[in-house]
């Protein structure tokens, strides 16, 4: 294993789909029909900034078009380049299916540092990106469909969208056009937790299972499980926070790109996240010890790792060292085949990024479905639903009234409440990753030749595509 070369993050998605079809049924042209990208299209503009024309090279990715629209993120990183672009918008594909949203898979990217240009050289660069996506349909709310990814967000949405209403003046539809939006731009409640709460939901699901944590060697619940999260930014930070606020768990090590924290009573995720955003790094934050070579806490002894930041940061450099008996991928692609190969000859246990990142996109759909249907969850029931609610409670205290019962205020506020937009979006990501999950388990371990949850994912996701394929006549 020592000898093996480290593959790339495309030429890793492709191996792990092998892995997939050499259990699979599948016609060997249906297979490559599946794998192969169906285009990449590669822009390159001109934008006048400071007194010259700076020129950026940008990607859109399509994989595949089982299902319109395709769905996928744009990011914006200097390591932005077609193949990593390909293979995202790969595993975009494999993940929508697995967690049963109507998508295709896409990806975007543009080669630039986001941090090196004030907020409105960003717009200028953001709105000439989208142009030359919009007129080619490559941004459209019935075709393709972007999102935040890293070095992207809110902002950058509501600029995208602004420039497609610009473009497409009498599309009714034009809000659908990207998801991920500011909520006063026709964005959900719940979404830029989406991905972070995903991977919390991913978790319980997990150690809802005996059976399960018995294959990582865990026992009980998440209360007091040591957590080591790598990225504090939006998928990491909220992760960490939901994990340690609301499950008990102790986040006992950070890493960011200037170093790591330790801390063996936990940290304090959002002291840690205001010190970041504060002073652009996590050296001197008070109370934890610094750990100046921070991916070393990778390999720190802990009860789960959460790698939430970029792909192939677990490869076969570490991957012997790696002592976390399980591993939830948060970020796309963190562990590379090699790696992957080497964990699992260890028995580590990996829930998988097509699963465990799912939260985003699931979300996700459920914007675009109320910006095609314009108006927000909850809106036309939720005052009924409490009315119907408040008819059961009162006929309950009259007919306790004459035993000396008592509802409790609790009780009777918790259940009064209807449910409003957050809540809604919150139980539908739970169903979803619930269910994902199951039809993942039941592959796991009703299939000997499906050792791991993994393969189960690419399983259940290409199985999904290929009978989309076929029912289009292919």
């Amino acid at each position: 294993m020592a000898a093996m070369s480290e593959p790339s993050f495309r030429e890793s998605v492709d191996m792990m789909f092998n892995r997939a079809v050499q259990v699979m049924d599948l016609s060997p042209g249906l297979e490559q029909k599946i794998r192969v990208c169906n285009s990449t299209y590669t822009v390159r503009f001109g934008v006048r900034l400071r007194g010259k024309i700076e020129t950026f090279v940008g990607y859109r990715s399509v994989h595949s078009e089982h299902m319109e629209p395709v769905k996928g993120g744009i990011r914006y990183a200097t390591s932005v380049n077609q193949d990593e672009v390909e293979a995202l918008a790969a595993l975009m594909t494999y993940k929508c299916a697995l967690v049963e949203t109507p998508f295709g898979g896409s990806k975007g990217g543009l080669c630039i540092d986001p941090t090196q240009y004030e907020e409105h050289e960003l717009e200028q660069i953001t709105r000439r990106f989208a142009y030359e996506l919009i007129k080619r349909d490559l941004i459209n709310p019935s075709q393709n469909v972007p999102a935040p990814d890293m070095g992207t967000g809110e902002r950058e949405m509501a600029w995208i969208v602004d420039q497609y209403q610009r473009m497409n003046t009498t599309d009714i539809n034009a809000r659908a056009c990207v998801t991920g939006k500011p909520l006063n731009g026709d964005g959900i409640q719940g979404r830029v937790e989406a991905t972070g709460r995903g991977v919390q939901y991913a978790l319980r699901e997990f150690f809802r299972h005996p059976e399960d944590r018995a294959k990582a060697g865990l026992s009980g619940t998440l209360d007091g499980k040591r957590v080591v999260v790598q990225g504090l930014g939006n998928v990491g930070y909220h992760a960490a926070l939901f994990l340690s606020t609301e499950d008990g768990a102790r986040v006992t090590g950070i890493v960011e790109r200037d170093g790591g924290l330790w801390s063996e009573d936990g940290l304090d995720v959002e002291a840690v996240r205001q010190w970041l955003v504060a002073h652009g790094g996590i050296k001197d934050y008070p109370g934890a010890t610094y750990v100046e070579k921070g991916a070393t806490l990778l390999e720190a002894e802990c009860d789960i790792l959460v790698p939430a930041a970029m792909e192939g940061v677990i490869n076969l450099a570490n991957a012997h060292r790696i002592q976390a008996p399980l591993i939830a991928e948060a970020a796309n692609g963190p562990i590379t085949f090699g790696a992957d190969e080497i964990l699992r000859a260890r028995g580590k246990v990996i829930i998988p990024d097509l699963y465990a990142n799912a939260g985003g996109v699931t979300v996700s759909y459920f914007e675009w479905v109320k910006n095609l249907t314009h108006i927000r969850f909850g809106r036309l029931e939720r005052r009924r639903e409490e009315a119907r609610h408040q008819l059961l409670v009162d006929e309950l205290e009259r007919l306790s009234a004459d035993r000396g019962w008592q509802l409790s205020p609790t009780f009777k506020s918790q259940y009064l409440r209807g449910a409003d937009e957050l809540e809604l979006v919150r139980s539908g990501l739970d169903d979803t990753m619930r269910s994902a999950y199951g039809e993942m388990r039941a592959l796991w371990h009703g299939r000997e030749d499906i050792a791991d949850l993994r393969i189960a994912a690419f399983v259940v996701a290409i199985d999904r595509v290929a009978k989309a394929y076929r029912s289009k006549g292919l």
